[in-house]
Order: C-alpha cells, then structure tokens, then sequence
C-alpha cells in the first residue's frame, strides 16, 4: 500500500513540475518543443521511497531550470548574429537571426526595434519592376512597424523604435498623422535632438500644419552647430512661408 501511495505521489509531482516547466517557457515562447522535452525528462523517473522522490524532484528542478539557462542563452546569441549581420548590412539574414531570437526572448524591446529597421531597409531594397506585385514590400513595411511598435508596448521611454516608426510613418508609409505623437513624445524625452525635429516639421509640412513646421525650423536653427543643417532648416522654412504668404 505505502509503495502505491508513493508512487502516485510520484506521478502527481512529475505531472505538476511538468506543467510548471511549461509555465516557464511559455514566457519564451517555446510552448510546444520545450513541453515535450519537459515531459520527456520525467519519463524515468521512478523513486521507491519518500527519499528518493525527494532527490528526483530536487534533480529534476534543476534540470529544468538548466533549460531555462540554455533557452536565454541561446536568444542572446542569436541576437548578437543579428547585429553582427546589420553591421555588415546583411539585412535579410539578420531578419532570421532576429526571428530566433525573438522566438527565445520575446519579452526584449531592443529585438523588436532591430526587426522594424531591418524590415524597413529590405522592402526599400524590393524594386516593383512594371507587372509586378508590391506584396513582399508590403509584407516588409507591416512587419517594420508591427515591430517598432511592439518595442515601444514593451518599453514606452524607448526612444529608438518610436523615431524608427517616425522615420517609416513620414517617409514610407505616407502617414504623418501616425508619425506625430510618435515624434513628439520623443521630443519630450530628447529634446535637442535636431533630426527628430526635421523629422516631425516635415510630418507637420505635411498635414499642412505650417506655423508648427516653421516653428521647429526656427528652433534648428538656433540649436545645430551643423552647418549643411542649419542650410536645410533655413531653405525649409523658407519654403514652408512663401506657401503661406505667396
């Protein structure tokens, strides 16, 4: 009787760290393959007293946990690769490497930021050649900003993917109107930063919001040390008044 009983017992804990295993991984995004070799750890396990139960629960912790250790580990390779490819301007295989990584950590807004730059520098490289469909350069352009947006979901004070979806709102997609609180609230954060500002005061050209385009003219103007910037902002902005005033 007390052999069935701790046998059962047995079961229930392999059965229950198991599910917490899943638990576990279900944060990295592994559900189905990690499940099976979680459940595959426990199949021999099989103790014949309560001491013994206790040492394979101990060890079977910790193996799980090895995987857990593994799992992250594995992510921030991949995502170094991905780096290394964008350097390189690889940006393709960087996509891949960036898709394994977020499989392994999708939880990381750097990840997410990277795949909405290399996504956006390969649907510009995709030339619509007279016939053809522009669905890949679509399909390029969406997954750029499904991914700068996920990147700002997972940390909003990130400043990087919210000028990336600027950059791609104002000069990809023809959406200005989605460019500018994007803009602004970078601007909050960083607010000498001269070329969000060229950014958003062409977002604002755009919406045919002048006084506010010339309005941050003014201000590169006053602020860049650059002086091919301080050109720029001044022949804009000259632009910009002689539309408003003939």
């Amino acid at each position: 009787m007390k052999s069935k009983v701790i046998a059962l017992l047995a079961i229930v804990v392999i059965v229950a760290l198991a599910l917490f295993g899943v638990s576990l991984f279900e944060k990295n995004q592994g559900r189905g393959e990690l499940a099976k070799r979680i459940f595959a750890l426990g199949s021999d396990i099989q103790p014949a007293s309560i001491e013994e139960l206790k040492a394979s629960i101990a060890a079977y912790e910790k193996r799980i946990e090895k995987h857990v250790e593994d799992a992250a580990k594995t992510g921030a390779y991949w995502k170094i690769l991905a780096i290394r490819l964008q350097d390189r301007g690889l940006h393709g295989e960087a996509l891949e490497a960036l898709r394994h990584a977020i499989y392994y950590l999708p939880e990381d807004p750097s990840i997410h930021y990277r795949t909405g730059i290399s996504a956006g520098i390969k649907a510009k490289s995709i030339h619509l050649f007279p016939g053809m469909e522009n669905i890949e350069r679509d399909l390029h352009f969406y997954l750029a900003e499904d991914a700068f947006l996920r990147a700002i979901e997972l940390d909003s004070r990130y400043l990087n993917p919210r000028y990336g979806i600027g950059v791609l709102y104002v000069f990809e997609l023809d959406r200005p109107e989605d460019a500018i609180p994007h803009l602004e609230r970078y601007l909050e954060i960083s607010r000498n930063d001269v070329d969000a500002m060229f950014v958003l005061a062409r977002a604002f050209y755009m919406q045919r919001r002048f006084q506010e385009a010339v309005n941050l003219y003014d201000r590169i103007i006053t602020l860049t040390n650059d002086d091919q910037k301080k050109i720029d902002a001044q022949e804009n902005r000259q632009q910009i008044m002689a539309q408003m005033y003939g």
